[in-house]
């Protein structure tokens, strides 16, 4: 079944895992930002990094449904053969 799966389906997968790991990051270590590019866009008020936290779980989410689909598909298209 995984053969059937398109790039597409790998890719979205892929950038799903990507934003659960930043996110997970920057709910963990919220001053990551700080600390990797010496800058300090908010003045430590914390709202750059709750905003990347909702972004990054709404684009895991979606990612994540868009990926199901694609195996779904392949599945489907597999269990017809």
């Amino acid at each position: 079944m995984t053969r059937d799966v398109r790039l597409r389906g790998r890719i979205e997968a892929a950038a799903a895992g990507l934003c659960a790991v930043l996110f997970l990051a920057t709910l963990i270590w919220r001053d990551w930002i700080e600390a990797v590019f010496a800058v300090d866009p908010d003045q430590h008020s914390g709202a750059l990094e709750w905003a990347i936290v909702a972004l990054t779980l709404g684009a895991t989410v979606a990612f994540s449904l868009l990926a199901r689909g694609e195996y779904r598909r392949a599945r489907l298209s597999s269990s017809r053969s």
